[in-house]
Protein backbone atom coordinates (compact mmCIF):
# COMPACT_ATOMS: atom_id res chain seq x y z
CA UNK A 1 0.00 0.00 0.00
CA UNK A 2 2.72 2.51 0.45
CA UNK A 3 4.48 2.22 -2.81
CA UNK A 4 0.76 2.70 -4.37
CA UNK A 5 0.66 6.22 -2.28
CA UNK A 6 4.37 7.05 -3.02
CA UNK A 7 3.39 6.25 -6.70
CA UNK A 8 0.14 8.54 -7.22
CA UNK A 9 1.86 10.98 -5.13
CA UNK A 10 4.74 11.52 -7.51
CA UNK A 11 2.16 11.23 -10.35
CA UNK A 12 0.38 13.97 -8.20
CA UNK A 13 3.86 16.14 -7.95
CA UNK A 14 4.45 15.59 -12.13
CA UNK A 15 1.23 16.78 -13.22
CA UNK A 16 1.08 19.47 -10.73
CA UNK A 17 4.76 20.46 -12.30
CA UNK A 18 3.26 20.50 -15.27
CA UNK A 19 0.21 22.26 -15.09
CA UNK A 20 2.97 25.37 -13.61
CA UNK A 21 5.17 25.14 -16.82
CA UNK A 22 2.32 25.50 -18.91
CA UNK A 23 0.21 28.00 -17.17
CA UNK A 24 3.69 30.59 -16.81
CA UNK A 25 4.97 29.49 -20.36
CA UNK A 26 3.38 32.31 -22.06
CA UNK A 27 3.75 35.44 -19.46
CA UNK A 28 7.51 33.96 -19.75
CA UNK A 29 7.29 34.40 -23.24
CA UNK A 30 6.26 37.47 -23.45
CA UNK A 31 8.19 38.80 -21.24
CA UNK A 32 11.38 37.94 -22.97
CA UNK A 33 9.29 38.94 -26.31
CA UNK A 34 9.48 42.08 -24.34
CA UNK A 35 12.85 42.43 -23.61
CA UNK A 36 14.12 41.77 -26.84
CA UNK A 37 11.91 44.65 -28.55
CA UNK A 38 13.24 46.73 -25.55
CA UNK A 39 16.57 45.85 -26.30
CA UNK A 40 16.10 46.75 -30.38
CA UNK A 41 14.50 50.10 -29.75
CA UNK A 42 17.13 51.01 -27.40
CA UNK A 43 19.51 50.17 -30.08
CA UNK A 44 17.95 51.77 -32.38
CA UNK A 45 17.18 54.79 -30.64
CA UNK A 46 21.36 55.24 -30.29
CA UNK A 47 22.19 54.82 -33.89
CA UNK A 48 19.63 56.83 -35.00
CA UNK A 49 20.95 59.70 -32.43
CA UNK A 50 24.84 58.42 -33.96
CA UNK A 51 23.91 59.08 -37.30
CA UNK A 52 21.51 61.57 -37.08
CA UNK A 53 24.00 64.04 -35.80
CA UNK A 54 25.75 64.37 -38.77
CA UNK A 55 22.68 65.27 -40.38
CA UNK A 56 21.73 67.65 -37.44
CA UNK A 57 18.22 65.33 -36.59
CA UNK A 58 18.71 63.82 -32.95
CA UNK A 59 16.28 62.56 -30.65
CA UNK A 60 16.80 63.25 -26.63
CA UNK A 61 17.09 60.41 -24.71
CA UNK A 62 15.21 61.08 -22.07
CA UNK A 63 12.60 58.78 -19.80
CA UNK A 64 9.10 59.34 -22.58
CA UNK A 65 11.76 58.31 -25.39
CA UNK A 66 13.10 55.15 -23.80
CA UNK A 67 9.74 54.11 -22.25
CA UNK A 68 8.63 54.71 -26.27
CA UNK A 69 11.50 52.85 -27.54
CA UNK A 70 11.50 50.14 -25.31
CA UNK A 71 7.78 49.22 -25.29
CA UNK A 72 6.83 49.56 -29.25
CA UNK A 73 10.54 48.93 -30.53
CA UNK A 74 11.24 50.28 -33.98
CA UNK A 75 7.94 51.28 -34.55
CA UNK A 76 8.31 53.32 -31.49
CA UNK A 77 11.61 54.94 -32.34
CA UNK A 78 10.15 55.60 -36.19
CA UNK A 79 7.08 57.55 -34.25
CA UNK A 80 9.16 58.86 -32.26
CA UNK A 81 11.06 60.39 -35.94
CA UNK A 82 7.79 61.20 -37.42
CA UNK A 83 6.48 63.54 -34.26
CA UNK A 84 9.92 65.10 -34.26
CA UNK A 85 9.55 65.43 -38.18
CA UNK A 86 6.39 66.96 -37.72
CA UNK A 87 6.21 69.18 -34.61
Amino acid sequence: METISSILILAAVVVGVILLLKILSAPIRLAFKLLINAGVGFLILFVVNFFGDFVGFTLGVNFLNALVAGILGVPGVILLIVIKLFF
